[in-house]
C-alpha cells in the first residue's frame, strides 16, 4: 500500500512540475505572439507607408 502511495505521489509530483513547465511556456509564446504582432503593425505601417509615398510619387508623373 505504501509504495502505491509513493507511486501516486511521484506521479502526482511530476503532473505537477509538467503544469509548471507548460505555463512557463506558455508565458512565453505569449510573448512572442505579443512581439511578433508588434513587428506585424510597424512593418504594416512602413508599407502603407511606402505605399503613399508611391502613389504621391505616381501622382506627379507627366501622364
Amino acid at each position: 500500500m505504501e509504495n502505491e502511495l509513493n507511486q501516486l505521489e511521484a506521479k502526482a509530483a511530476q503532473a505537477v512540475e509538467q503544469c509548471e513547465r507548460l505555463r512557463a511556456d506558455n508565458n512565453e509564446l505569449r510573448q512572442q505572439l505579443a512581439q511578433r504582432n508588434d513587428e506585424i503593425k510597424r512593418l504594416e505601417e512602413k508599407l502603407d507607408e511606402s505605399r503613399r509615398r508611391i502613389e504621391a510619387l505616381l501622382a506627379r508623373m507627366p501622364g
